[in-house]
């Protein structure tokens, strides 16, 4: 029997006036699909996504949605007009007995569901909107950076549901980690077209190089073509000129074939300059200690930085990672303790808020000028680590075009914010660069083109990143921000620190057994048959009611699925009942099992005494 789709998109052509965005799309998106949808910044990816969700209008073309299939669609910008609280935005689509599922997912995406709209950052209404998506559960979610301001931890817990689902999902992400661990077809945005592979993404790379291996031998093999066609025509065309019109017009035609295609966009043109040399030791930290009320953040924290390190900072957002960097750079004092900066030292930061950029000026003023401080942007010229460039010339070397020059900031995507912000970064010599948060919204191409920089790259790189595996990749040495003041320094990255602490973990769990068998061993008191705690004792005594409970809407719900005409007639309200069945089943099963349990385990303690 044919699956039915859950969303079908047919002759989809779309131009917003200029060349065209989607020519002739086709795409059909299947019931379980976990798709990455992939490619450069600007080649349409978001777009494709909110035509997906119907939010943006094709200009001929048809998406089809079948009678009974939901599609949800995580917002980049929620509008939240009209709703007093986070929650109340998450739960806008809800019934009110519904909220635990909010209140749930608030708990794993860290987010406050009391929080007021007002006073609410953009990364907390993100987490609202990608909340509220998780909990609504449609059979198709469409997500877009979902990973976007949240720390490892959310995101471990974000990649555990979405791994446990049985909806289908079209993602967008820079987060290779994710992307890896998720996703079973790719989705491949490129030049207007919208390739399918059904592997995922960690095959992508290599059937995006085969591709283009194959594209370029076919333009190789057109060009010879043209060129031999070419010298027949010049050096023969006169005494054949009535016998081989047609091979005329062929030329003609291979000539506006290769003039059609369209020519790969390549990658930023990326060069980090170091400045003359800092001191070998670049940070000293000796016992540092900050708390914010009752709250501490860093105690008794010491390091040393030394010149050409690789140093990330890692933990949960608000465990003061940012914090412990500004104190490392001196723009904010230690309670106590200690920091020395080295000599020489030129500071370059990428800053993740983007504030540094002003969104109704001009990506040329923002080049030019800084127009936060007043400063006006309208030379023709950028010293580049000086070398004086034309600005429009240096904008294309990170893949603008002439029109976008003198477009305002907000018309860009965060993708491009982040190449523009690396451009202002990148004309400026530095010795100790400080990246916050470099890696949203990039695509994998340009990451792995930053990763290579700061191979080659002399200076010193204090970085504070989510994304694991570009942690991995960078990071000599890993600082985590561990709770209640605790900062350790781990060598390596990401999953070097996740192997030390393991290990050290495990340690610890031995330690620990080894002294409460001693303990054992020494209280001759202690009865292994004690009996059950009191926490069992009182599951023993309510896990009957709870078996009755789960029998009830288990028989209410086999009498509703009774009905022959309830497949046809409700498709979703037939789903619904057919997953909840199996929940309540499930669930009757562990109830019974567990008061098994617990039943034999009260006998033995009776008859011991």
């Amino acid at each position: 029997m044919a699956r039915i789709p859950l969303l079908q998109m047919s002759g989809i052509s779309l131009t917003f006036g200029g060349d065209p965005i989607f020519s002739d799309l086709d795409l059909v998106v299947q019931p379980g699909d976990r798709v990455a949808l992939v490619g450069r910044n600007g080649s349409g990816k978001s777009t494709l996504m909110k035509v997906m969700a119907g939010l943006v209008e094709a200009d001929k073309g048809s998406v089809i949605i079948p009678p009974g299939k939901s599609v949800g669609y995580m917002e980049q910008d929620p509008k939240m007009t009209g709703f007093a609280t986070l929650g109340d935005f998450a739960m806008s689509n809800l019934d009110a007995g519904e909220m635990y599922k909010v209140e749930r997912a608030g708990e794993g995406l860290k987010f406050d569901p009391a929080r007021p709209v007002e006073t609410a950052s953009g990364g907390e209404r993100r987490r609202a909107a990608l909340a509220k998506l998780m909990a609504e559960a449609p059979e198709l979610m469409l997500l877009d950076e979902p990973t976007n301001h949240l720390d490892i931890e959310a995101i471990t817990w974000l990649e555990s549901e979405l791994r446990s689902t049985r909806a289908g999902f079209v993602l967008i992400s820079h987060d290779r980690a994710f992307l890896n661990a998720l996703t079973r077809a790719t989705l491949w945005v490129d030049r207007g077209q919208v390739r399918r592979q059904e592997k995922g993404f960690q095959d992508f790379e290599a059937w995006r190089d085969k591709l283009w291996e194959e594209e370029d031998q076919a333009r190789h093999k057109l060009n010879r073509l043209i060129k031999s066609e070419s010298r027949w025509a010049v050096e023969g065309i006169s005494a054949r000129r009535k016998r081989n019109m047609g091979r005329v017009r062929a030329l003609n035609d291979l000539k506006a074939e290769r003039s059609g295609q369209i020519k790969r966009q390549g990658t930023a043109a990326l060069e980090l300059e170091s400045g003359p040399k800092s001191g070998r030791k670049v940070i000293e930290a000796v016992d540092i200690s900050k708390s914010y009320g009752d709250k501490v953040i860093l105690k008794d924290f010491s390091i040393k930085v030394q010149r050409g390190e690789r140093i990330a900072f890692v933990g949960p957002n608000g465990a003061g990672k940012t914090t412990l960097l500004k104190m490392l750079l001196g723009t904010e004092a230690p309670d106590q303790g200690t920091v020395e900066l080295g000599t020489n030292l030129e500071i370059a930061l990428f800053d993740q808020t983007r504030d540094q950029l002003d969104g109704n000026a001009t990506l040329w003023e923002n080049l030019t000028g800084d127009p936060l401080l007043g400063i006006s942007g309208k030379a023709d010229q950028i010293l580049v680590r000086g070398q004086p460039k034309h600005v429009v010339g240096y904008l294309k070397e990170f893949l603008f075009d002439d029109r976008q020059a003198r477009a305002p900031v907000r018309s860009l995507s965060g993708g491009e914010k982040a190449r523009l912000l690396l451009a202002r970064l990148m004309a400026r010599s530095s010795n100790l660069l400080v990246l916050d948060e470099p890696t949203n919204d990039l695509d994998v191409e340009t990451l792995d083109l930053i990763q290579e920089l700061l191979d080659a790259y002399d200076g010193t790189v204090l970085l504070v990143s989510h994304d694991r595996d570009f942690l991995d990749r960078v990071a000599t040495t890993t600082i985590a921000m561990e709770g209640f003041g605790r900062a350790t320094v781990y060598a390596g990255g990401w999953s070097d620190y996740q192997n030390q602490r393991g290990s050290q973990e495990n340690a610890e769990k031995i330690e620990k057994a080894k002294g409460s068998k001693s303990k054992a061993v020494e209280d001759k008191s202690a009865d292994p048959k004690d009996g059950l705690t009191f926490k069992e004792k009182h599951r023993l005594e309510v896990l009957p009611a709870e078996i009755a409970r789960l029998e009830a809407e288990i028989a209410k719900l086999e009498e509703l699925m009774a009905d022959p005409e309830l497949f046809t007639k409700e498709p979703v309200k037939f789903q619904k009942a057919t997953d909840a069945l199996i929940e309540r089943h499930e669930k009757l099963s562990d109830a019974e099992e567990e008061w098994l349990e617990l039943e034999e385990k009260s006998q033995a303690s009776s008859e011991h005494s």
